[in-house]
């Protein structure tokens, strides 16, 4: 394993350094190392999509994104700091407020009364502990909890997906979070999925930042091909990490020299799990923040009390949620029982195509995919999609052209 130990980083003043493009121009290197073509010029080919679903289908567990860190910390670390609740935020969003399909199918509806479904936003907020309007997610994962089994299962809901977002626009559905915080994000969710998510959890970088250094850092397999985007990245993390002026964050990362498993520190992981235009784009990415939230999990199992008590102090003001706490105390009673399931990601079936543009995940179609989401995460076989689903479908088809896909009984 290497040890990074470069004395330059993303403040040094080698010249080697200062040659080094941003990161947009990396990533336009990449893609015409990749053949030249402008991401979402086309649709990708039948060919393609089936051929990367059929791989995701043979994985158990696939790419998520780093909010899962919040899961780990309601469902875990919460156990060790009851008494410290009060550090997380609270952006004033009553749960009794989150608006849901009115007409949602009556045996759904029954249905999702037996799970606990919440929202987890991991924010590209650039102010360390902005968590509220004004900020896109990066990353949007429900988690579904089974009351009964207390088995936990995910969904990333990939950011550029082409949706409803809850206010009769459509477009890339991270921007509900912008336009109207948690709520109109949470209800974005459930107008097009028909689902019941009134709570939520809101991260961002500072928090993965610290969390990595608190444990010490995180062991990655770097490649080649990835480490002039991800040093590329360290700039604008660092003067994220720079903004956080506090004592538990070193800033000042050193850069990658060489590829290989290799110690990355908070600056560095962080840099690593926004790395997009390399490889598989968006799906890829979440593979690269599934690799860090597994080393974080490893480490936090191994960590002493001193050290998990630090990751609350410093990690919880930086989270926001509206989870009651009576709520967060019976999860946290209730640590032991819960086992985490299998993962996916939605749509599962889509099309990358370029709308007004922008690059946009199209669901092909919305009917099809909100039927395998409910099948994934409630084991829902006879899933009758709502008028407004049906709605949503319709206008999204209107505009993108994208239909359901042919089933393939090969497969």
């Amino acid at each position: 394993m290497t040890t990074n130990t470069r004395s330059r980083n993303a403040r040094g003043k080698n010249a080697e350094h200062k040659k080094r493009p941003n990161h947009r121009e990396s990533e336009e290197q990449g893609e015409r190392r990749k053949g030249g073509a402008k991401r979402g010029d086309q649709k990708m080919s039948r060919k393609e999509q089936k051929k990367r679903e059929k791989a995701k289908r043979k994985r158990k567990m696939i790419a998520i994104l780093a909010a899962e860190i919040v899961l780990i910390a309601i469902l875990g670390i919460v156990v060790w700091g009851v008494g410290k609740l009060d550090k997380l935020q609270d952006l004033g969003v009553n749960a009794d407020d989150v608006a849901m399909n009115e007409d949602m199918d009556a045996n759904t509806a029954e249905l999702l009364e037996g799970y606990t479904n919440i929202a987890l936003f991991g924010l590209g907020s650039r102010t360390p502990g902005s968590l509220g309007e004004g900020e896109l997610s990066d990353t949007i994962i429900i988690a579904s909890i089974n009351n009964e089994t207390k088995e936990v299962r995910l969904v990333s809901v990939y950011r550029d997906s082409y949706l409803n977002r809850a206010d009769d626009t459509y477009g890339k559905c991270n921007a509900a979070y912008s336009r109207g915080g948690p709520k109109q994000a949470m209800e974005m969710l459930n107008t097009n999925l028909d689902l019941n998510i009134k709570y939520y959890v809101s991260i961002d970088f500072t928090a993965l930042i610290k969390t990595v250094d608190l444990l010490g850092g995180v062991e990655i397999d770097v490649k080649e091909e990835e480490i002039d985007v991800l040093n590329s990245y360290m700039y604008e993390t660092t003067a994220i990490a720079e903004k956080a002026d506090d004592d538990s964050i070193n800033p000042y990362n050193s850069f990658i020299e060489e590829p290989g498993l290799q110690t990355l520190y908070g600056v560095q992981a962080t840099a690593y799990c926004r790395i997009r235009y390399v490889g598989n784009n968006d799906y890829e990415r979440t593979e690269r923040q599934r690799r860090v939230i597994e080393q974080i999990v490893d480490k936090a199992k191994t960590a002493g009390l001193g050290t998990i008590n630090s990751i609350i102090d410093e990690v919880f003001p930086l989270v926001a949620t509206n989870i009651p706490k009576t709520t967060l105390i019976s999860m946290a009673a209730s640590m032991m029982s819960y086992e985490l399931g299998e993962s996916t990601g939605f749509p599962e079936s889509r099309e990358n195509v370029r709308i007004g543009g922008q690059d946009m995940v199209v669901p092909a179609d919305l009917v099809a995919n909100v039927t395998e989401l409910h099948r994934f995460l409630f084991d829902e076989e006879d899933y009758y999609p709502s008028p407004t689903v049906l709605k949503i479908n319709d206008k999204i088809i209107s505009d993108t052209g994208v239909t359901a896909k042919e089933s393939d009984s090969g497969e």
